[in-house]
């Protein structure tokens, strides 16, 4: 198993992992999110979108073992290099990075839960209250929630029909967010 993630192989799985990240990244990056859904256009608000995609993606993988099991737990490593690299380039110093890399995670998990939870008792009041809860904790009432949690059940949804083959060798489509 390691000789195939850091061994011969290791350049095929780098490129997997970056064409993955990438099409996660390019998800959490729509604009509709931030022009008419009103998450937050900042870094706690990319943040954010950046986590529910990487939770969707793994919550697509949760349960499958052998190569998409590592999969997951690599892209799980990528992300958290990248939020890394980020607080880096806002300027956060060596000493300071620890703290906030501990404090995300911490935000990361507890949100994953509350979005898994809600996903599998397909409860939407409690998805849409979640996603209020951690995109908007500023608003007193977020209307585009309910748009948000249709996006986020839509995706999971069809993630699910994605084969399981197709997304560990680098493929994975997410839908277009619209407007309702």
């Amino acid at each position: 198993m390691f000789q195939r993630l850091f061994g011969r192989e290791r350049h095929a799985n780098r490129a997997i992992t970056e064409a993955l990240y990438a099409q996660i990244v390019a998800a959490a990056r729509q604009t509709v999110f931030y022009s008419d859904w009103n998450v937050p256009d900042t870094p706690l608000g990319r943040f954010e979108m950046l986590s529910l995609h990487v939770f969707l993606f793994q919550h697509r993988l949760r349960g499958e073992g052998g190569v998409a099991g590592e999969v997951a737990q690599v892209l799980i490593d990528e992300f958290f290099m990248d939020v890394e690299h980020s607080l880096r380039e806002l300027g956060i110093g060596d000493v300071g990075v620890p703290k906030r890399m501990k404090k995300l995670a911490k935000m990361f998990y507890g949100r994953t839960a509350a979005y898994d939870d809600a996903l599998e008792r397909n409860d939407q009041d409690a998805l849409v209250a979640a996603l209020a809860r951690n995109v908007r904790p500023d608003a007193a009432t977020w209307p585009q929630a309910t748009q948000l949690a249709g996006y986020v059940a839509d995706v999971s949804r069809r993630l699910a029909e994605q084969p399981t083959e197709s997304i560990v060798s680098g493929t994975v489509a997410f839908p277009v967010a619209k407007t309702i």
